[in-house]
């Protein structure tokens, strides 16, 4: 019961509170953002893709902390989730400075992915392990070509986008030495394409 409450209100503050960072939002010193109308809609768009992969990254590491039985990879997952809030309310104030709204669709994607991480823990905790291998390091690719697409001085956007980069892949990294196994091509691929829907749909709802 106790971890339901706590799936319960992770879902909640994730999509209605405002989250709060443990790190500083990284910057780049004495490099100021100034951006015209342009600019500021084409990175407003691919922040708020960012932001719903947060959205996802939250829901995905609670359902699998709640279904693991676990107790050393459950803590895993529940680090690994702090640690998301930290790119949540990245993305969530950067989309606030360029005036522009996270996705209307987020209760949808938190729900998608919660039911994947469920899905993917039920399947046992190497399966789900490797299931957050594969999601960090697509999530580390499209990361990367969000820092060739924003706009060059978008200094700002890109010092956030650079440090959820590294940040992802490191989370790839630990669980791979957590005992991760790889998963088929073919499941690789249904998440790619899943993925790809959900940032297409984003960059715009």
């Amino acid at each position: 019961m106790d971890s339901l409450l706590n799936a319960a209100d992770s879902a909640l503050r994730t999509l209605f509170a405002k989250p709060h960072a443990a790190q500083p939002c990284p910057t780049l010193a004495e490099q100021a953002t100034q951006l015209d109308a342009s600019q500021s809609r084409a990175s407003a768009a691919l922040m708020r893709v960012n932001h719903v992969g947060e959205v996802c990254a939250q829901a995905l590491y609670t359902a699998q902390a709640l279904t693991t039985r676990n107790p050393t990879l459950r803590a895993h997952f529940t680090q690994a989730c702090i640690e998301e809030t930290d790119h949540l309310a990245w993305t969530a104030q950067r989309l606030d400075e360029l005036n522009a709204r996270p996705s209307l669709l987020n209760p949808l994607w938190y729900a998608g992915a919660f039911g994947l991480g469920l899905l993917a823990g039920r399947l046992g905790d190497r399966v789900s392990l490797g299931f957050v291998v594969e999601t960090e390091i697509q999530v580390g690719a499209h990361l990367q070509s969000h820092l060739d697409q924003l706009p060059v001085d978008d200094h700002a956007s890109r010092a956030i986008v650079s440090q959820m980069r590294d940040d992802e892949l490191r989370h790839a990294h630990a669980a791979q030495d957590a005992g991760a196994m790889e998963l088929p091509q073919p499941v690789k691929d249904m998440m790619r394409a899943a993925a790809k829907v959900m940032t297409t749909v984003a960059h715009h709802v």
